[in-house]
Order: C-alpha cells, then structure tokens, then sequence
C-alpha cells in the first residue's frame, strides 16, 4: 500500500522537495484523528444505548409494565374490599352492637398492631419498594379488619346467647288471660278513689271475677308472697337482670318465698284483699325498681292491633281500685 509523502514548495530553488515531518506532529496528527474517532464511537454509542433497547430490555420494560397494571387491579379490588369491609363495621357498631346493648368496638381494637413501621423496613431494598410496601400495609388492614370482625361476630353470637337466657326473665305477657279482663285503671296520674287526691299509679289494674289465674309473667324467684298492708294478698317476683314484677289484691296464693317460677304459672288468684274497691288485680314491672308502664311489656303476648288497643285504654281508664 502506497504511503502518503509530503511535499513542500521550496522558493530558492524554485522547486517542490519532500518534506520529513517531525516525530512531534505526526503525534500531534495521530492524536485529532483518535479523538474524532472516539468521539464519533462515543455518539454511536450513546445512540444505540439510550434510543435503542435489547431484547432483554425491552422484555423487561413490558414485563414492568403488566406488573404496574396487575397492580393496578389488585389496588381496586382492594379499595372495593375495604368499603365492604366499613359497610360491615358501619353496620355491626350502628345496628348489631346496639341492637344487643354493646359498646362498638374502638379503633384501638380493630387497627391493633398495624402501627408497627419495623415490619415494612425490610421491604424498603427490593425493586418497586414504594409499591410492595404500600400493597402490604392496605393487606394488612384488611386482614386486621376481618379479624376484629370475626371477634366481633363471635361477641355477638356470645351476647344472642346471653339475651335468649335474659328474655325468659323479662315480664312480657299478660298476668291474666287476655280474654277473661278489662284494664280498669292504667299507669300514671290517676284520682285516688279513697282519698279523692291525685296519685301516681305504678302500675294497672285489672278486673276479672274472683278466681281468675294470676301467671308469672317471667320466669324468676319469689322474692315475696305474704299479705301486705294495702296490697293484701301480694307476691313480687325477681326475675333477675335488674327486672321485677308485682301481683296485688289476690285472693290466694299458690307459690311461697323462695320458689323458682317459669313464665305462665299460676302463681295465685284474682281477688280483692287490702285497700280494694272491687275484684281485679294490681300488677307492675319495675325497672331497677323503677316503676315501668306494663303495657309496653306486653309484645310476646299480644300483636300491633292489641297493643295499641291496650294503649288507648289504659290511657282513658282512670277509675283506680286500691
């Protein structure tokens, strides 16, 4: 290969001579012809790189990208669990838990333990750290979720429980035979007949003939069957859960002090002993030994027609009898 020579003009001789170039420039030509080279290899470079991707590159982008989306519905989906999951808790604090007389259930209860930030930290290193980290905590809250309302149920079921044992004890018939009375006189401020002043009447009367059947109207224990000034023949009834019942007036007494009575026994008769104007028998349900309108204890014995019914007349009766 033939080898480029350099000529140079020489005016004295008037004549071209080759010229020898000194070992400095030919470095010095060697060295622009290598940066231009590198710096057209650095371009190319820099092309290929950041416009154009591998195929590996370009697998992972799209593998990254179906990621994101998965996430992207796995996100909703639990989005859509978790307002589920606050219907059921709305509904278990604002109808169940009030429904059976319990206190709903803090946030302290339901989010124990999900304060902990530790248990995150070690998430922090991997790839799509923010992503991972923030999918963990909302599936965290929702298994925490479901346990406290699993807890929860399994309180509610513990308190149905409890309430089948405690509706026995709450007075809710009638203590005569809704057939064979007629409410004389009903609860609240009413003339006294004696006395001719008005009184408060803790409970109502009710006529039937002399020998009618008193029920239990609750099961419980006999706190109480003597003859008591006023009351004449008188029973009270414990009926547990802060709940008491009274029978007035009879004319016999079939169960004694200390006796367990189930709801609709006949625990004695109609009469008209003590301070008495006529046949009939005094009854109340007393409340933490509040006095309480029996008539609105009446639901498992009569329907909607009958207590309002009742209602009505114990409201215009006004003729009391002891």
């Amino acid at each position: 290969m033939a080898k480029n020579i350099l000529y140079r003009y020489n005016p004295e001789t008037d004549n071209f001579e080759r010229a020898y170039p000194s070992v400095g420039s030919r470095v010095l030509r060697w060295i622009k012809t290598g940066g231009v080279a590198f710096i057209l290899a650095a371009l190319m470079f820099a092309v290929v790189f950041y416009c154009l991707d591998s195929p590996t590159e370009e697998n992972l982008r799209i593998e990254n990208r179906q990621l994101r989306t998965q996430f992207n519905i796995l996100n909703r989906r639990m989005d859509n669990s978790l307002k589920v999951l606050e219907h059921i808790r709305e509904r278990d604090d604002n109808f169940y838990r009030v429904m059976m007389q319990i206190e709903p259930m803090g946030a302290s209860q339901r989010l124990a333990g999900l304060d902990n930030e530790s248990r995150y930290r070690e998430l922090e290193d991997l790839s799509d750290a923010d992503l991972v980290r923030q999918l963990s905590r909302r599936m965290d809250l929702i298994e925490r979720q479901l346990l406290a309302q699993v807890q929860s149920f399994d309180q509610l079921r513990d308190a149905i429980s409890r309430e089948k044992e405690k509706m026995t004890h709450i007075p809710t018939i009638m203590p005569v035979d809704k057939r064979l009375f007629t409410i004389a006189c009903g609860f609240g401020y009413r003339r006294d007949p004696i006395s001719g002043h008005s009184k408060f009447h803790e409970g109502i009367d009710i006529t039937a003939a002399k020998g009618t059947p008193v029920l239990a109207t609750a099961d419980g224990k006999v706190a109480t069957a003597e003859r008591k000034a006023g009351y004449g023949n008188y029973i009270e009834i414990d009926h547990g859960y802060n709940y008491s019942s009274r029978y007035a007036h009879l004319s016999e007494l079939t169960v004694k002090q200390g006796d367990m009575v189930k709801r609709g026994q006949i625990i004695g008769r109609v009469g008209s002993s003590g301070i008495s104007t006529g046949s009939h028998l005094h009854y109340e349900v007393r409340y933490k030994d509040e006095s309480q309108n029996p008539i609105n204890y009446l639901y498992m014995d009569i329907n909607p027609e009958e207590y309002e019914d009742f209602t009505r007349k114990g409201e215009n009766a006004g003729h009391l009898m002891d």
